[in-house]
């Protein structure tokens, strides 16, 4: 016994010993393998307790007025408030070496943006080529050749991280159309907000730059102002207010207008529409049409319930069934102008139902009425921000087709030519956009006559921004005149052809003119010219690109020398 417990009892010390050694090697263990981890998930969950001290850096490929701009403010900026609360700022010269860059970069951008900017190639508008590639604006760039590619100083500045280095002199914006107009062969580089309708726009691999549903990430000349890194939402609040406006292209301030010629759903056109469907005329270009935000359509007739198609030879007693009216609905059309000269072809009550069923309809419409104050009136319009008064007149026969005090009809010209002109001046000063369409003395000509040209022009003078005939059924020559201190040049079409006609006797009366106006922030940016070629006596065709250049090579030559 005694020596089993003498045994024991050193035994059992030993063993104690071993167990508390033991547990505080374990214990030692079970927290070294913990805290790495723990340490880890608490950096994770809050990075900014370790927040270095904020440096920036300015990229070298800044244009050198933000890069100036920005370096004043970041001087003298001692720190900026983070979640840390402030830490010191710090100017470095490498991108590498600063947790905050500002940089110009392609759309769509990284970072927390500061300002995004877009960029057109241009030409004269008197040009039939529609599109370039960005290779070939590329090739033009480095060239450093200036006929080949001429940039304004801001498209110079911006450019380069689109497009390379760029060693060629550059020009004003007030000196690039005299430039590329004295450069054949040559394009221009400006900003989209600097166009005017004296330029085409080309589109660029197909996109166009003015498309009002223009997805901006797609477009290859735009660029973005950026500020990148773990401070960006802390530094852009102050380097922001230099850079703005925030966009030259802003899509909630832009509106597309598209203009149209002569429609009259009657004769062979009906009787297309009878066998193949009301809609059959608006089918090849309702996409294209309806997709502006303004679509107008000069409709020469009237709907009428008891109208009866009469597909006969030069049955000049003209209308249509108000079930024609889903073609004008495919193309989306929103304004009709009624100064055709067969409103009244069933008279006076005809043009009172036809009337009355716009009205019903709640569509629209100006230019004729159910009398002469009526008739004159101007339709007002609104859409994003830009405002826009519409008139009709018309300067042709039958007498028995003008309105009067008491009966229906459209605007005469002639006979209140004043009060017109003088409508146009105050309607100027009123909406930013003035537009007037005249139906006018019918010529088989795309040159237009001297009398056209004076009248038109006096009407762009007075201050209409747009001015288009409705009248002629041949497309004739369009051009971009005057300047006015409120927005710059307009354009004039002195003649669209025929949208929904049935005239197939000739290759011109078979063209037509859609004139689509870009109207960015009050005023007229461009103007392009649509073409198209009517088949089957009722739908039109968009023109294949040899056709199309044909036609508008045609117009070109047709344009009134300048005065």
């Amino acid at each position: 016994m005694s020596k089993r417990y003498s045994l024991f009892i050193p035994s059992l010390r030993k063993n104690v010993r071993w167990l508390l050694l033991c547990g505080l090697l374990l214990t030692l263990l079970v927290s070294s393998s913990m805290e790495a981890p723990l340490l880890k998930a608490a950096a994770n969950a809050s990075p900014h307790l370790f927040t270095s001290p904020v440096t920036v850096a300015l990229a070298p490929d800044l244009p050198k007025s933000y890069a100036k701009a920005f370096l004043t403010v970041l001087k003298r900026t001692s720190s900026l408030s983070t979640a840390d609360g402030a830490q010191p700022l710090t100017l470095v010269d490498r991108l590498d070496a600063a947790n905050t860059q500002v940089k110009l970069t392609a759309l769509p951008a990284k970072g927390t943006p500061l300002a995004e900017r877009f960029y057109a190639v241009v030409v004269p508008f008197a040009t039939a080529r529609d599109d370039i590639a960005l290779a070939e604006v590329k090739k033009r760039w480095e060239s450093g050749d200036a006929k080949k590619l001429i940039a304004t100083e801001e498209a110079a500045a911006m450019l380069p991280v689109l497009l390379g280095a760029h060693a060629e002199a550059t020009v004003t914006t007030d000196q690039l159309l005299a430039k590329l107009e004295a450069t054949p062969g040559a394009v221009g580089l400006t900003a989209f907000d600097q166009l005017d309708p004296r330029y085409k726009v080309l589109t660029v691999d197909g996109i166009n730059v003015l498309d009002n549903h223009l997805q901006p990430a797609r477009y290859p000349l735009a660029v973005a102002l950026t500020v990148e890194g773990v401070n960006a939402a802390q530094l852009a609040p102050l380097l922001q207010p230099l850079t703005k406006p925030y966009t030259n292209r802003a899509a909630n301030q832009l509106t597309t207008l598209v203009m149209t010629g002569v429609t009259a759903m009657s004769r062979g056109t009906a009787a297309q529409m009878d066998q193949r469907g009301a809609v059959y005329p608006a089918a090849k270009i309702s996409d294209t049409l309806a997709a502006a935000d303004i679509t107008h359509v000069s409709n020469e007739v009237p709907f009428l319930t008891d109208c009866v198609t009469r597909n006969v030879e030069n049955n000049l007693t003209l209308c249509s069934k108000p079930a024609y009216w889903a073609a004008l609905e495919a193309i989306g059309t929103d304004i009709v102008g009624l100064s055709g000269n067969h409103l009244n072809d069933f008279g006076y009550d005809g043009a009172r139902e036809s009337i009355k069923w716009y009205r019903d309809h709640k569509i629209p419409i100006y230019g004729s009425g159910l009398n002469l104050d009526e008739a004159c009136a101007p339709l007002f319009w609104q859409h994003n921000g830009n405002t826009f008064a519409f008139l009709a007149v018309i300067a042709w026969g039958p007498p028995n087709d003008w309105a009067t005090n008491k009966l229906p009809g459209t605007c005469y010209y002639y006979d209140h030519k004043q009060e017109i002109l003088a409508t146009v001046r105050d309607l100027a000063k009123k909406a930013n956009i003035v537009a007037v369409e005249l139906q006018y003395e019918e010529t088989c000509n795309s040159y237009p006559t001297a009398k056209q040209v004076t009248e038109f022009r006096e009407l762009r003078n007075a201050g209409a921004d747009i001015v288009s005939g409705v009248q002629s059924h041949v497309p004739q020559a369009m051009e971009t005149y005057g300047a006015q201190d409120k927005g710059g040049p307009g354009a004039i079409g002195y003649g669209l052809g025929n949208l929904f006609f049935d005239q197939m006797w000739s290759w011109d009366t078979r063209t037509e003119l859609y004139e689509r106006y870009t109207i960015y922030q009050g005023r007229v940016l461009s103007a392009e010219i649509l073409t198209g070629v009517l088949e089957n006596y009722a739908q039109p065709r968009w023109a294949t690109p040899q056709e199309r250049a044909t036609l508008l090579q045609s117009l070109f030559d047709a344009a009134p020398k300048r005065p």
